[in-house]
């Protein structure tokens, strides 16, 4: 998938920057997508630290746009149907202070997807400012770890190998205790 990306960088090199934040807004839209093929692509092309910080604002802008689409189409008819679920309630209903803490904290969890954090806070009662910082915060972090993880990996030195091992465990964990229950 990075490959593909790269191509399409290197076809349209004047335009890669734009390319890149247009595919992670979709992505922020679909809410379901990995941003890692993106990230890997942007570290490739651009480089370290540019690729990294194009990364980020393509994240921050697609989590932006996703909240407001979020926001303007699902609000109404998501709170009803989760009125019976209390802990999901408590992010709904959380403002400022406790929104961007909650929304920073979430952010920063590697396993909570990063939809849903900006599906609930679309819906609740959260401000897009609020929303806007706390995400964008949270989001640097992870983004410098998948950043450096990324990194290693296609450079296929000792800690690329020790990280693809420890994916590779984790993800055979996973796959043998789903088959148990």
């Amino acid at each position: 998938m990075s490959e593909t990306v790269i191509q399409f960088f290197q076809e349209y090199s004047e335009w890669a920057i734009i390319l890149s934040l247009v595919l992670n807004i979709l992505i922020g839209i679909l809410g379901v997508v990995p941003t890692v093929f993106i990230t890997a692509a942007n570290i490739l092309f651009f480089g370290f630290w540019y690729g990294t910080f194009i990364s980020f604002i393509g994240e921050a802008l697609g989590a932006m746009v996703a909240f407001f689409l979020y926001r303007k189409g699902f609000k109404q008819v998501s709170r009803e149907k989760l009125k019976g679920y209390p802990r999901v309630v408590r992010l709904l209903e959380a403002r400022e202070k406790e929104a961007f803490l909650l929304i920073l904290s979430l952010r920063l969890l590697p396993f909570v997807p990063s939809g849903f954090v900006t599906f609930a806070s679309a819906i609740g009662a959260v401000s897009a400012w609020t929303f806007v910082v706390a995400s964008s915060i949270g989001k640097i972090p992870a983004l410098v770890l998948e950043a450096y993880s990324v990194y290693n990996v296609t450079e296929w030195n000792t800690e690329g190998k020790i990280i693809l091992g420890v994916v590779a465990l984790a993800g055979i964990y996973i796959f043998v205790n789903k088959r148990r229950n």
